[in-house]
């Protein structure tokens, strides 16, 4: 009960009470409910670049390439071989983190920048086999008529709001599972080494285990989203796996705030309805985004929840600091009388001030 009064923690409660009425206000408009579900498609997998660069500080950009690995793994089950979608999500989720965390075991003995530029080449070369391996992934053809969940006679998941509250669902423990880290001792860990990799090494941490499984952490989040995306869009073609998709995984997490619970969520729905919003403008969206997200990595580096909640620490430092300067005040100045000596049982001649001593 005591977290309840975080202003945090109600801060993310509160946007996911926002997230899940929205079928409410939007629930006969089928366009905006897929919208909205494609963006907490998207949500998951940048919890899972949240979890490598947020925490850990590897800036990771093969993260759409991931993304596109669990959407085709759905889309191509699904389709060409008649798979459920249960077993083609739980076949592309495992499939998509082995990928991942084989991936790490490589990438992770490069450093800083050259770690950046070989998951984006891996990445691209995920890309690449996707857009050219006609005989599997039908290349640039796509893959038509992906499957919806199926919940026998319970849930008809073909309706919008249905699909929507079941991505939802599923974001709540992704939202929560990252809660979790970031409050355990795995957590504290993976900042340790966001911090300092050889401060980490110096009191015992095994760097390179913990970087490997925030890997596959990532790749797991990001085969979660892209097989809930295909089955939500119903089509994928090559554009799911690009590199363009990580970068925009990267502009939603920097909006949000990065290493934060809430951010992920915040950033990719904000940006998500301003590129809806500047549809009619798709060739020149970004110059007038371009500047927004220049302003709030220049102004507010740590992203809107970032921003926040140092906003929220700071009012909570000055009512503490406030709060002992009261109660300093209403306490008696004069503590070395002779009622505080015959308290303490000795003469106010024999005590002796700090400032005396030195």
């Amino acid at each position: 009960m005591n977290g309840l009064k975080n202003p945090r923690i109600l801060g993310t409660l509160a946007v996911l009470l926002v997230v899940a009425l929205t079928p409410i206000a939007f629930g006969d408009e089928a366009y905006i409910m897929r919208v909205i579900t494609v963006g907490l498609c998207s949500t998951i997998a940048v919890y899972g670049m949240n979890i490598i660069l947020g925490f850990t500080g590897q800036l990771s950009l093969a993260q759409g390439g991931f993304f596109g690995i669990g959407a085709y793994a759905v889309g191509l089950l699904t389709t060409d071989f008649d798979w459920s979608f249960w077993q083609a999500f739980l076949v592309g989720v495992v499939g998509t983190s082995a990928i991942g965390y084989l991936s790490g075991l490589i990438a992770l003995r490069t450093k800083d920048e050259y770690f950046a530029i070989f998951t984006m080449a891996i990445g691209f070369i995920i890309y690449l086999t996707i857009s050219r391996w006609e005989a599997v992934t039908h290349a640039h053809s796509g893959v038509n008529n992906v499957k919806f969940p199926a919940a026998g006679d319970l849930v008809d998941f073909s309706n919008p709001t249905a699909m929507f509250y079941l991505v939802f669902a599923i974001l709540l423990i992704c939202v929560y599972i990252t809660y979790a880290i970031r409050r355990s001792s795995v957590g504290r860990t993976l900042l340790t080494i966001r911090t300092s990799e050889d401060l980490a090494d110096a009191i015992g941490v095994n760097v390179g285990l913990s970087k490997q499984l925030a890997f596959a952490a990532s790749a797991f989040f990001g085969g979660i989203g892209g097989g809930l995306y295909a089955s939500v869009v119903g089509f994928i073609g090559p554009d799911a796996a690009t590199v363009d998709k990580t970068f925009e995984f990267l502009m939603f997490i920097l909006v949000g705030g990065m290493g934060t619970v809430a951010g992920p969520l915040v950033g990719t729905m904000i940006v998500t309805f301003l590129f809806e919003f500047f549809q009619d403008f798709q060739a020149y969206r970004f110059i007038v985004l371009g500047p927004i997200i220049i302003a709030l990595v220049i102004f507010a580096p740590r992203g809107i929840v970032g921003y926040l909640g140092g906003f929220v620490d700071k009012r909570a430092r000055q009512r503490r600091i406030g709060s002992v300067g009261a109660n300093a005040s209403s306490r008696p100045h004069d503590s070395t009388g002779p009622e505080a000596s015959a308290r303490t049982g000795t003469s106010a001649d024999n005590v002796t001030t700090t400032e005396e001593k030195n």
